[in-house]
C-alpha cells in the first residue's frame, strides 16, 4: 500500500509573515506631516491668502448668506394648563425674509402672530419640554408661517426666545 502524501506544513511555516506596522507608521507619518503643513498655513495666513484673503468680512458673509432682511416678531406669551411644571411659555423670534419682502411680511404679522399663538397653544406641554423636539417644533412653526405670509416671503424663522417659566 502507498502512504498518503503529507502536506507540506514545513513549508508554510518557513515563509515569512508580514507585518503591518511599517504601513501603520508611514500613514501616521503622513498624518502629522499633513497637519502640520495645515497648521502652519492657517497660523502663518497662508490659506487667508490662497483663499482671497483681503476681502473684508462682511462680503465674505454676504457672499455665502446672500442679502437677507429680519422682521422682528412681538413677544407672545401662552398660559400652560394646570398640572404642568411651567405656568408661562414666552416665545419671541424673527423672520429672515427677501430684502424686498420685508414690509409686506411686517403687514401680515398680526396674521402670522395669531398662527404661532394657535399652534402653540395646541402643542402638548411634554413636547414643548423635550429639547429633542425643538426642531421639530420650529419647522411646524416656519410652515405655518410661510403659508400665511404666502409662498417664497419668508425663508426661515428664528428662535431667539423660547422660556418656559
Amino acid at each position: 500500500m502507498s502512504k498518503p502524501a503529507e502536506a507540506p506544513a514545513a513549508d508554510a511555516d518557513a515563509a515569512p509573515k508580514k507585518s503591518g506596522k511599517k504601513s501603520l507608521l508611514m500613514g501616521a507619518l503622513a498624518a502629522l506631516a499633513l497637519g502640520g503643513g495645515g497648521f502652519y498655513a492657517v497660523y502663518s495666513g497662508l490659506a487667508d491668502t490662497l483663499m482671497g484673503g483681503g476681502k473684508d468680512e462682511h462680503a465674505v458673509v454676504e457672499a455665502v448668506v446672500g442679502k437677507v432682511a429680519f422682521v422682528p416678531m412681538e413677544p407672545i406669551m401662552i398660559s400652560l394648563p394646570p398640572g404642568s411644571s411651567s405656568k408661562f411659555l414666552r416665545f419671541t423670534g424673527q423672520l429672515e425674509v427677501e430684502p424686498d419682502r420685508a414690509e409686506e411680511v411686517a403687514q401680515v404679522m398680526p396674521r402670522v402672530l395669531d398662527v404661532l399663538n394657535t399652534y402653540l397653544r395646541a402643542v402638548e406641554v411634554r413636547d414643548l419640554e423635550q429639547p429633542s423636539s425643538a426642531a421639530r417644533l420650529r419647522a411646524q412653526m416656519l410652515r405655518r408661517v410661510q403659508v400665511v405670509t404666502g409662498e417664497g416671503r419668508v425663508r426661515d424663522l428664528l428662535v431667539t426666545e423660547f422660556v418656559m417659566n
